[in-house]
């Protein structure tokens, strides 16, 4: 996985195995170009298949996680990618439309949904249309308290084509959803604590260091299980009960037989904390010379 200063944000990986993706265009309120969406799904391609990798956390600079896409585009037009080239965006008609939103703005969130690896967003200020949806995507989400957090896009006569409608619904359910929507409402912190949309709330001066502290512990967790886990919960939530019980028995397969579970029962046994992960840590992970 490639770190450093990339197009719209910054990649570190440290050797706790968190990466952390930094949006960092304050001045923009980190608003998403197309060349950073591009540079962010090779971001997340690559941390699923580095092993170095365990969980990955989003958070933004300045005041706001990221407001929206940014529609200066001849800004955009400046902006030049450093990980893909840019696709030909040229031209304004409604195929051209539909093809960057399947090809980019909608793969970013599927990428991150796809990911196996666990994902934490640490949200702050301004969560706004392609912050939100990306936020929604991810499996955790901590706020500060100074969030404000809303969907925007009826105000400029646009629609949640990123996603996000969909997204709304797994999370509020299609009449919160359609109030939060149609009525262009904004949550701060805690009205989005009460309706689920996130799971904790920090002072903002304790955001950054408590997605990092909720990531180290996910990190120390038995990861093939964890990224089983989490595979089996999303596909459970569109399943009938036999096709949940078919999928889970199938991971479980793999998993009783990991050298993971095979530690946890022996450290239940002996009375001591497990410890998850020799395969990582000796370098017998899943990456090899073998690339498919």
């Amino acid at each position: 996985m490639r770190t450093g200063t990339l197009t719209g944000f910054e990649v570190s990986l440290g050797d706790d195995g968190v990466a952390l993706i930094r949006f960092n265009q304050p001045d923009t309120l980190n608003a998403f170009t197309r060349a950073a969406k591009r540079d962010l799904i090779e971001t997340l391609l690559q941390a699923q298949m580095d092993d170095r990798v365990r969980i990955v956390v989003f958070t933004g600079s300045g005041r706001a996680f990221v407001a929206g896409d940014d529609i200066n585009f001849e800004r955009q037009q400046r902006t030049s990618p450093q990980l893909v080239d840019a696709l030909p965006y040229e031209g304004s008609f409604p195929l051209r439309t539909y093809d960057s939103l399947r090809s980019a703005s909608q793969l970013l969130n599927l990428t991150v949904r796809h990911l196996d690896k666990i994902t934490i967003a640490a949200l702050h200020g301004h969560v706004v249309q392609s912050g939100l949806s990306l936020a929604l995507a991810c499996d955790f989400r901590i706020a500060a308290d100074d969030l404000r957090l809303t969907s925007g896009t009826l105000r400029m006569g646009y629609l949640p084509d990123e996603g996000g409608h969909w997204l709304l619904v797994q999370h509020l359910g299609v009449a919160r959803t359609m109030d939060f929507l149609l009525y262009n409402r904004v949550y701060d912190a805690s009205q989005a604590h009460a309706l689920g949309l996130v799971h904790e709330v920090v002072a903002r001066a304790d955001l950054e260091s408590t997605a990092l502290e909720r990531a180290r512990t996910l990190a120390r967790g038995p990861q093939v299980a964890m990224r089983l886990l989490k595979r089996a919960v999303y596909t459970a939530a569109g399943a009938t009960f036999e096709q949940a019980l078919d999928d889970i028995a199938t991971k479980t397969a793999i998993t009783d037989h990991h050298p993971d579970a095979i530690e946890g029962k022996t450290a239940f046994k002996e009375k001591r904390p497990p410890q998850f992960n020799a395969w990582l840590e000796n370098g017998t992970g899943s990456n090899s010379r073998d690339e498919r």
